[in-house]
């Protein structure tokens, strides 16, 4: 089986859980207490979010390939990541 590699997002602001979202595909999204445990949540987020789209008939969208700057604020830190699934 082929595999994906896609680019997350991880962000969290003070006030809240680690945060993590899909660019390449749009509503996909997860969260966490951990970094870990948010990674671990969008990989299984990106696999369900493609299998939704393969049943509505759409084809998934590949990973873009883009160029990120980590950005970190005395109240917000974003950062990126990669998630490998499978195709």
């Amino acid at each position: 089986m082929k595999k994906l590699w896609y680019l997350v997002r991880i962000n969290k602001d003070p006030d809240s859980d680690w945060g993590a979202s899909v660019p390449d595909l749009p509503g996909c999204v997860a969260t966490g207490k951990t970094i870990d445990s948010a990674l671990r949540r969008i990989q299984g987020a990106i696999e369900l979010h493609l299998e939704g789209m393969r049943a509505d008939g759409a084809r998934p969208p590949r990973p873009q390939q883009r160029t990120v700057v980590p950005n970190r604020t005395a109240r917000q830190v974003n950062f990126y990541a990669t998630v490998e699934v499978a195709a």
